[in-house]
């Protein structure tokens, strides 16, 4: 073996050492907040201080760490903190719900365009294309504006956000596993095709499903955000991080904290969710390895 050989496998082998080493400190300190807004969620009911609805009106607009209340509270006296940890588990809800929703929707299609072909096929393109062109928060203001915005119906309406994603990238995993063999040889032997599309093809695309989940599931936040900043998602008396944000907004300047704690919320979570969906794609996707 040459020197050349020699320098190249010691770098090779220390490449090998540095991805087997532990997770990254932005990875790390994602999954501890992630699991942090998760034990939050759970426990709202308990952890919080004070009802979300309750009103204090002596203590309006009370800055945070000037009385017993720990982030000030509202125009109304509600302690932030409290409706800032119901907020987190409404806006947890609905996103979990709605990402779930959109990928065994998109993935069922995905499967079916797979399987019939043809026009069935096609008829399933020509739908996730027409998805991807429509803006989403338009068809969402007019649905919600249209047929009202209880909390069901919001979050199917944010389940169907990012379908076509899960239905291209099922329908092209699944013909590749199709033209591999196995799944073939497995319908050979007397499977039906929701069988093999079930305990052989799903397993084999699972890692990239998921994926593509932990990159949904923080827009899916953002647009729930968004829809609740512009009244036309939750509503009063139930709390979000967007609802907050949106009654907020009218106090930027002679109480900011308000606005500040469920934004700042907002954006931690998200990046969490991102740095995660990004550092799994890179240790599931084999072409990235």
């Amino acid at each position: 073996m040459s020197i050349i050989e020699k320098v190249n496998g010691t770098a090779a082998g220390k490449q090998r050492t540095v991805k087997q080493r532990g997770l990254p400190i932005s990875v790390l300190a994602s999954v501890l907040w992630i699991g942090f807004i998760v034990l939050v969620a759970v426990f709202a009911d308990q952890i919080a201080p004070y009802h979300y609805t309750a009103l204090d009106l002596p203590n309006r607009l009370v800055a945070p760490l000037r009385s017993k209340h720990l982030l000030g509270t509202d125009e109304l006296g509600r302690d932030i903190l409290s409706r800032l940890i119901v907020s987190v588990r409404v806006s947890a809800l609905v996103a979990l719900g709605a990402t779930l929703i959109s990928a065994c929707f998109g993935t069922t299609m995905g499967f079916a365009a797979a399987h019939f072909r043809g026009r069935i096929g096609q008829l399933i393109l020509m739908l996730a294309d027409f998805q991807a062109a429509m803006p989403f928060l338009i068809l969402s203001l007019s649905v919600l504006a249209f047929f009202g915005n209880a909390l069901p119906l919001f979050i199917g309406l944010m389940g169907l956000y990012g379908w076509e994603r899960y239905a291209r990238i099922a329908r092209g995993l699944a013909v590749a596993a199709s033209a591999q063999g196995y799944a073939g040889a497995v319908r050979q032997l007397g499977a039906s095709p929701q069988w093999v599309y079930l305990r052989h093809i799903l397993p084999n695309i699972s890692s990239t499903l998921i994926v593509s989940m932990t990159l949904t599931f923080p827009e899916i936040i953002l647009m729930e955000s968004s829809l609740s900043f512009l009244g036309l998602g939750v509503q009063p008396p139930m709390t979000s991080l967007g609802n907050m944000v949106g009654y907020g907004r009218e106090y930027m300047t002679s109480a900011p904290w308000i606005m500040f704690a469920p934004a700042l919320l907002i954006v931690t979570t998200t990046l969490a969710i991102s740095l995660l969906g990004d550092w799994l794609r890179d240790r599931l996707d084999k072409g990235l390895q």
